[in-house]
């Protein structure tokens, strides 16, 4: 599972960031790591300079071998809840894939 990080010019330290963003990503999607071939990760700061509630997105996509890619969006007011948040919706967006698609076998 390859996990891609993608950031706007509002959000700051990259490297580290991504880093973070990838462990978080990759112990939500372990269980389905050998069904997903990317995840591509996108997080921006909505507001950019100006603070607000809820203003910090993270978007995940997807890809899941012999499946369209699935996007799912979390908002929050830091950045780690987003990437938190993202990652539990999507988590339980594939478990319930992964059982409808047991269950029609």
């Amino acid at each position: 599972m390859h996990i891609q990080v993608n950031t706007d010019n509002n959000i700051s330290g990259h490297e580290q960031r991504a880093d973070q963003v990838r462990s978080v990503v990759q112990d939500a999607l372990s269980r389905f790591s050998d069904r997903i071939s990317r995840v591509e990760v996108h997080l921006s700061d909505q507001n950019s300079a100006k603070s607000g509630q809820n203003d910090k997105r993270c978007v995940l996509e997807v890809r899941v071998e012999g499946r369209p890619p699935t996007a799912v969006t979390h908002d929050a007011a830091t950045l780690d809840e987003a990437v938190d948040g993202a990652a539990a919706k999507c988590k339980r967006l594939l478990e319930s894939t992964f059982e409808q698609l047991q269950d029609r076998r």
